[in-house]
């Protein structure tokens, strides 16, 4: 049973009521209860109830326990749809910006969709693969929300999006081969993307990889990087707010850093704290604007880690007191640790070829107290830097 025909079995009544039955199946029992279930309902039915609940149990972390136990997915869409939080804030953004129809093109499971119809917006959604195309319709319907959503099975490039205020596009930036990093071999390339956007009448956003190099952001766009709990999830690129601008946003919050276009932080001697800056921040090439926050500078040119004498707290970096340095040397390394019992070690690198489980192999950790350890270059020279987070024992 392919992914199209599991799904339309699933939403007949007999699916439906199966899905409810093993909702919250044990994987360590599932084969028990595959059997069991196959006494009374079809094989194939069974099976792709089953691989629906562990679907759904994977989407938890994505859309929260709520959405995803009455959703509907496909291995695929767990895997490459957008994290609820961040697709709040966009549909927000959007919302701001007055916008209040969007063309949401190659919509997945539509997980942009309900976020942009919880805000009140109207959507077209798009996507030419059959069994997504279901999911989202199904999902529409599951929570409510078909009366803003249309979904729509077709060729993203050969939709009219005259009738829409804004236009976003979450291009597919995976291939038979994993995943794809040059923007053009996107699907759509992104080069038709961003003539979509400029048609827009109010808004466009195209939502990219993170690791986008900035040269290949179009003229008159502004480029927002999006961490969500510390960890990058997305670049966007804005058409119709602010061209040319540059921005890291942290969720929850939201926090949003703004460019000001300032030089590279000069590199300084290590002070009494190191400031680790947000992955959204270090890819939107804002380190500059973080070390201008902590009057502090970098510990070497080439590495994004910031040291200032003064604790000088900011949401766009964790900072670190320091109470030891030294020249990269395991054995050093492992003597203090065992001085001061350190057990539980963390284990932090920037340029610098060990790999941190190779290091704690080496010094294995013993003890009640916990450090941070961060393998990096100063000035050029390979570094140990010993501390912990500020607040923190």
């Amino acid at each position: 049973m392919n992914d199209l025909d599991a799904l339309l079995a699933l939403l007949t009544p007999e699916g439906r009521a199966l899905l409810d039955e093993v909702r919250d199946t044990d994987p360590a029992r599932e084969l028990a209860v595959a059997t069991r279930l196959r006494r009374t309902h079809p094989a194939e039915l069974v099976s792709a109830a089953l691989g629906q609940a562990r679907l759904r149990q994977r989407a938890v972390a994505k859309v929260g326990a709520e959405d995803a136990g009455r959703m509907f997915f496909t291995p695929n869409g767990v895997e490459q749809s957008t994290r609820a939080s961040v697709a709040a804030y966009r549909a927000e953004r959007m919302s701001a910006l007055g916008v209040t129809s969007v063309a949401d093109l190659c919509c997945g499971i539509g997980g942009d969709a309900i976020a942009l119809a919880r805000a009140g917006i109207r959507v077209l959604a798009v996507d030419r693969d059959p069994a997504t195309a279901a999911a989202a319709r199904a999902n529409a319907g599951a929570l409510g929300l078909d009366g803003l959503i249309e979904v729509r099975e077709a060729d993203v490039t050969e939709v009219d999006t005259g009738g829409y205020d804004a236009v976003f596009v979450d291009p597919a930036r995976r291939g038979g081969r994993g995943r794809i990093f040059d923007p053009e071999a996107y699907s759509p390339p992104l080069s038709w993307a961003v003539g979509a956007a400029r048609t827009a009448p109010r808004a466009a956003a195209l939502k990219v990889a993170p690791g986008i190099p900035h040269e290949a952001v179009p003229d008159g766009a502004e480029a927002e990087w999006i961490s969500d709990g510390g960890d990058v999830k997305e670049a966007v690129l804005w058409f119709g707010t602010a061209p040319g601008a540059v921005r890291a946003t942290l969720l929850p919050g939201p926090r949003t850093l703004l460019g000001t276009g300032l030089p590279d932080p000069e590199v300084r001697t290590p002070g009494r704290y190191l400031y680790e800056p947000d992955g959204a921040v270090i890819r939107a090439h804002l380190v500059a604007e973080v070390a201008e926050q902590v009057g502090g500078g970098l510990l070497d040119a080439t590495i994004a880690y910031v040291t200032a004498d003064e604790l000088l707290p900011t949401p766009y970096a964790t900072a670190y007191e320091i109470t030891d340095r030294m020249p990269f040397n395991v054995k050093k390394l492992k003597a203090l640790l065992r001085e001061r019992r350190v057990g539980n070690l963390t284990v932090k690198k920037r340029g610098s070829a060990v790999e941190p489980e190779e290091l704690r192999r080496k010094v294995k950790p013993q003890g009640p107290n916990a450090a941070t350890v961060f393998m990096t270059r100063v000035a050029g020279a390979p570094t140990m830097l010993i501390g912990h987070p500020v607040g923190r024992p």
